[in-house]
């Protein structure tokens, strides 16, 4: 009999290592239509449409046109800045701006820049000079018209919502001799600009009054982009609290370089980052989901109920995000930060930097590399809220292992272990310690162990033919704890049919028994069973196999686990096919044959080596004159009254 099939969805997810989408049910994001949470830019050279030409080659003017297009009125000035390539401003470089009435500030080191433009210039910029562009033009009748005043167009780039632009002069001699415009055109020859971003969705999950909220960006992926680090601004209102989390998602490979002012948030990074304002070192992240409803369940499974902002934008050097006060985080009350870290502040920002916490459904490991803590000078020790459980150390690391049960560990917060770590400092004469306080997710996920005893202590990966084994299955689940079941488990080989060893909570398997597990606590629930690994007489010994056990609520599975497991004969002889009648007569033939050749050499040497006195008979008189202890020769079988025969 096969297992059931599992859902395909929540299978692949699992394997993936990706979170559940049902994680993300009941939070449908859409546009922020109201006052957006956050302002959001990011540089980029590609343009929804451009063009370049070598068609001003050979005139008396370089000629750049900008048509800038705005999905809202602008509350900032449009910033653009004219560069010459080389210190050289020759020929002579007109700008053609056309912003429908924006306000704009144009600077450049070219002291012959001709301006063309709509924009309300800001006192103190270049001012325009000659006729204003048709304002209403379309891009056919612009783009004519600067041909037909100048006689030729260097480059063509329509922006929509710029913050600020810089164009770079030069002419290029490989240009098409025509300025027809394309989508999506790569202009990094002779523009860049940062354009805000108004694509904004949210969402809310749960208690609609909880504070806790996530900001998700995510750069999406362009396989040819040679983007390696993405240096991100990131600045929060002065009123600002601690109950949020950026969430940075990007390809595994990239670095991100946080500029952090006034901000007392936490992180989730896909890939490596630094924060500058702490320490230029490298930190480690974490793979991330790379789709909408993952990155929305990931900040479901960290407890935040909140998507204040979700952002997709493409791969960029350069991101801004300015986080300001959103509706339901206002409820919060306000914790004061300081703008850069202060020496007390630096622990507790760190080390949620790097959340070097990991709990299971019994145990919680804090591993801290002391490369990560060279910010934090002298550290001497690590231990938890109780004092007695003391981090071991060697030179690279500080590692703690405890049961959820112990070292103060308190289980009260629904689905999180909360305990503190304390850094014993030595400051000279003085040491001082430094306790920070933090929060472990408990994953609601199925475990799954082997034991070789059933005392259920130091758990393996090994199964022994035709011994015991034991089994512990294990998870936790808050909201229903009694409701949970241990659904099946099966035990299956490469090319064997799975064996089912428990259904519906109850053995079924042949020599598989139910055992008494601990008490619930806390929303784990624990089964225990007990199975003898046998293989039928003349099988083939499997090299490994697995043991795959689901748990849920009633009739609907939820988890699954899969434990790969190598097996260990030690009963049977290493060939289990054993030897054929004509090997066996083969080698009894071989062992009579050394033996009969083996007796007639020992036979040989005797019959050769042996003295010649002793083949010559023995007389049964002996002369009077020898004394009668030589009656009794070497061989001699006679006996007399007064002794017996002997051999010497």
């Amino acid at each position: 009999m096969a297992p059931r099939a599992a859902p395909l969805l929540p299978l692949l997810l699992a394997l993936l290592g990706r979170p559940d989408p049902g994680r993300a049910e009941g939070c449908d994001l859409q546009p922020v239509t109201a006052e957006p949470p956050i302002t959001l830019s990011y540089a980029t050279s590609t343009v929804p449409r451009g063009c370049v030409s070598s068609s001003s080659i050979g005139n008396s003017h370089e000629v750049h046109v900008l048509r800038v297009e705005w999905s809202k009125a602008s509350a900032f000035p449009l910033k653009v800045s004219v560069t010459p390539q080389a210190g050289s401003c020759a020929p002579s470089p007109v700008l053609i701006l056309l912003c429908a009435r924006c306000s704009a500030i144009i600077t450049s080191p070219c002291p012959d820049l001709i301006v063309h433009t709509d924009a309300h210039l800001s006192p103190g910029t270049i001012e325009a000079q000659g006729p204003e562009p048709p304002v209403a033009a379309s891009e056919g009748q612009l783009l004519a018209w600067a041909r037909d005043t100048y006689r030729g167009i260097t480059s063509y780039s329509e922006l929509r919502d710029p913050r600020w632009v810089q164009v770079r002069l030069g002419e290029d001699t490989d240009s098409p001799r025509d300025c027809i415009p394309q989508e999506r055109f790569n202009a990094t020859l002779h523009l860049e600009t940062e354009v805000f971003f108004h694509g904004v969705k949210g969402c809310s999950h749960g208690d609609t009054q909880s504070t806790r909220a996530a900001h998700i960006i995510r750069l999406q992926p362009e396989p040819s982009s040679p983007i390696t680090e993405v240096n991100l601004s990131l600045s929060c209102p002065e009123r600002a609290v601690s109950n949020q989390i950026l969430i940075l998602q990007s390809r595994a490979n990239l670095t991100w370089s946080l500029s952090v002012n006034n901000c007392h948030i936490q992180f989730l990074v896909s890939g490596n980052y630094k924060i500058m304002s702490i320490s230029p070192m490298l930190l480690p992240g974490e793979l991330l989901p790379d789709t909408e409803w993952g990155l929305v369940a990931k900040a479901f499974e960290k407890n935040y109920s909140i998507i204040a902002s979700y952002s997709a934008i493409p791969a960029s050097t350069r991101v801004s995000l300015e986080i300001q006060e959103h509706e339901a985080i206002r409820r919060a009350p306000a914790t004061p930060t300081p703008l850069a870290p202060t020496a007390n502040s630096l622990p507790h920002t760190l080390l949620f930097m790097l959340r070097p916490w990991k709990c299971t459904d019994e145990t919680m490991e804090i591993v801290i590399a002391r490369s990560h803590l060279e910010p934090i000078k002298d550290v001497v020790n690590i231990t938890l809220r109780d004092i007695n459980c003391q981090a071991e150390k060697n030179a690279t690391h500080f590692m703690l292992r405890t049961p959820l049960s112990h070292c103060g560990t308190s289980l009260e917060d629904r689905g999180h272990a909360n305990n503190e770590l304390i850094l014993n400092l030595a400051k000279g004469a003085a040491p001082r310690s430094v306790r920070v306080a933090f929060e472990c997710k408990i994953p609601r996920e199925l475990f799954l162990r082997l034991f070789p005893t059933a005392a259920f202590e130091a758990p393996q990966t090994e199964l022994e033919v035709n011994k015991e084994a034991f089994v512990q299955a294990s998870m936790r689940w808050e909201d229903h704890p009694s409701d949970l079941q241990l659904k099946e488990c099966w035990l299956g080989a490469p090319g064997r049919e799975s064996v089912l060893l428990v259904q519906g909570g109850e053995a079924r398997g042949k020599g598989v028994t139910m055992m008494e597990g601990p008490p619930s606590s806390h929303g784990r629930k624990v089964w225990r069973f007990r199975f003898t690994y046998a293989i039928p007489e003349g099988g083939r010994v499997p090299l490994s196999t697995t043991l795959k056990c689901n748990a849920g609520l009633q009739n609907n599975t939820i988890f699954e686990k899969v434990l790969e497991v190598t097996v260990k004969d030690s009963w049977r002889p290493p060939n289990n096919h054993g030897l054929g009648l004509a090997a066996v007569l083969g080698i009894t033939f071989g062992a009579f044959l050394i033996g009969a050749l083996l007796t007639a050499g020992l036979w040989y040497i005797y019959s050769h080596t042996r003295p010649t006195s002793k083949l010559q008979p023995v007389s049964s008189t002996a002369p009077a004159s020898e004394s009668s202890s030589t009656n009794h020769s070497i061989g001699s079988t006679q006996s007399t009254p007064c002794s017996t025969s002997s051999m010497a």
